[in-house]
């Protein structure tokens, strides 16, 4: 499912526009992603939590001429899913 057809649905189950739905998702989108910027962390009960995880520097390969690198430590987003949604997956 892409943004489009999550938008067509919660249109449907929220009663409003597409346009409208699309706006929240989008808002949705970019709160979640001014919070990790911050360094917070954002749960979502009933679906998981985002957060941020620090990756240690380390030795890597390029796969193309088999030279050590170095990979610098850097922060990523990361997702841990709910055990609600664990369950209803299953």
């Amino acid at each position: 499912m892409n943004k489009a057809q999550l938008a067509k649905v919660v249109a449907g189950k929220a009663k409003i526009s597409k346009a409208r739905a699309l706006k929240a998702i989008d808002e949705l989108i970019t709160a979640i992603r001014g919070a990790l910027k911050k360094g917070d962390r954002v749960n979502l009960v009933g679906l998981g939590s985002f957060r941020v995880k620090q990756r240690k520097a380390r030795i890597g390969r390029n796969p193309k001429t088999g030279e050590t690198i170095q990979i610098a430590a850097r922060k990523v987003a990361a997702f841990s899913v709910s055990s609600e949604l664990k369950k209803a997956v299953k």
